[in-house]
């Protein structure tokens, strides 16, 4: 899956960019990085939401144990890579059928989220158990809401291309050639919403996450740390 997103829906991390300006590497831009996504994958659908939000995925090279899914309701995209172990529990919890799966499940967690504030995030995603990463985009409020298992069962990751578009994937080889050293491994057991303005994680959602150049040999430009879970690089 691949999520691209411009400065106006969310400022790219102080350390990535401080990773790339560090150590100055080759990028793409994310229409190259877009396109590139799609030749690679040619089942893979594409979708252009206004000048600032480009989302794809597709079904290939797929986990059985991780199948990627999306869905769109109200104006709320959600790419979703995983399983639930809890799904029947949260189907109760949010008021949904039987038939509801894991991708429709996290848009009305959103929802919830959105719609009864002051409810924290951290709740939302604390209630999630299982092996998942997840982007949600509510295109009514330009908000973008990101989170990785607190294990790091389902790779993420996240980088800046050239044109200074956040971009996230499960494929650390597809954002290598767009975001040179301005990438990391987006830390597990952490959840990103632009409506709280940081990285943040699911233990202790106030503490700030903190970052650390990486070795000049590692492929990431930055490891992010937290109180709960460290960015391993793989």
């Amino acid at each position: 899956m691949l999520g691209l997103f411009s400065s106006s829906i969310m400022s790219p991390p102080d350390e990535l960019v401080a990773a790339g300006s560090r150590t100055p590497s080759p990028k793409t831009t994310s229409t190259t990085l877009l396109n590139r996504f799609v030749q690679t994958n040619p089942s893979a659908v594409s979708l252009q939401l206004g000048d600032h939000v480009q989302l794809a995925y597709t079904h290939e090279t797929e986990s059985a144990l991780c199948p990627r899914s999306f869905a769109v309701k109200d104006d709320i995209f959600c790419l979703f890579e995983g399983v639930l172990d809890n799904l029947g529990s949260l189907r109760q919890q949010y008021g949904l059928a039987k038939s509801a799966n894991e991708v429709i499940l996290m848009i009305e967690a959103y929802k919830a989220l959105r719609d009864r504030a002051p409810y924290p995030p951290s709740h939302v995603v604390g209630h999630l158990s299982g092996s998942f990463a997840f982007i949600v985009f509510d295109k009514s409020t330009s908000t973008l809401f990101v989170a990785s298992d607190r294990n790091g069962k389902v790779p993420l990751y996240w980088g800046i291309t050239a044109d200074g578009y956040v971009a996230f994937s499960d494929n650390a080889d597809l954002l290598k050639g767009a975001c040179g050293k301005s990438l990391a491994s987006f830390p597990q057991g952490c959840f990103l919403s632009t409506a709280v303005g940081e990285l943040r994680c699911y233990q202790n959602p106030k503490n700030k996450i903190t970052a650390v150049p990486a070795n000049e040999e590692e492929i990431w430009g930055a490891t992010f740390k937290g109180p709960a879970a460290l960015a391993a690089t793989r």
